[in-house]
């Protein structure tokens, strides 16, 4: 990829996506962006170049590493059904300048797109499983379990990507890879949105000041 290529950080993911559309799958704007920030080096030297296929396949690279494809989710979790009544309390425009910030690039993440073996991939499993509530906070501290060897609620999941997982050869290859620095302490640990002591069911937030925050 051609690193000069310009890369706005505040697009609107949503304007040049069909309407009633997601922009994770539909938005080319966001497809080419990913493609940008992860075509690059990983820490054993080789080049991690992503490709898009075709329709059904959102990026991919294929080498003696292996096969790998990708697709999109929005890390910026809103349960607007399950929150409703904290998006009631604020205006419009608070509400719309937080679902703005979750439809631009860094509201978004990659992860392997391909089920295993008939089960859910990563994405549907952060956002289906109650002790994880969709939180990429808390998807990131499986991340972190998973490369020590500790048990997660994802354990399962994220054992079934390993290969993928092995590319950057430890929780702060993958932190450094992904550009994820800004949540995670000096040292090496995640840093979690709210207080965190460890996994339980219902991980949402019960005051709409907290809500503002996620």
């Amino acid at each position: 990829m051609n690193g000069d290529e310009d890369l706005d950080t505040g697009f609107d993911l949503r304007s040049d996506t069909p309407e009633g559309k997601d922009p994770d799958t539909y938005s080319p704007t966001l497809r080419r962006y990913h493609r940008m920030l992860w075509s690059k080096e990983l820490p054993n030297g080789q080049v991690f170049e992503l490709v898009p296929e075709k329709r059904t396949v959102y990026l991919a690279h294929d080498s003696d590493l292996g096969r790998f494809v990708l697709s999109s989710d929005t890390i910026a979790s809103s349960h607007r059904k399950r929150l409703n009544h904290f998006y009631s309390q604020l205006s419009d425009e608070e509400n719309e300048r937080f679902h703005r910030q979750g439809y631009t690039i860094g509201g978004t993440m990659v992860f392997p797109g391909v089920p295993v073996k008939g089960k859910q991939t990563i994405n549907q499993r952060r956002g289906t499983h109650r002790e994880i509530e969709d939180r990429f906070d808390l998807t990131l501290e499986c991340i972190r379990r998973h490369y020590d060897g500790e048990s997660s609620p994802l354990a399962e999941t994220l054992a079934a990507y390993s290969s993928f997982f092995d590319l950057f050869e430890s929780f702060q290859g993958y932190v450094d890879f992904f550009i994820l620095n800004d949540l995670v302490t000096a040292s090496g640990d995640v840093d979690f949105l709210h207080p965190f002591t460890e996994f339980k069911r219902n991980h949402l937030p019960d005051r709409v000041e907290s809500r503002i925050v996620v």
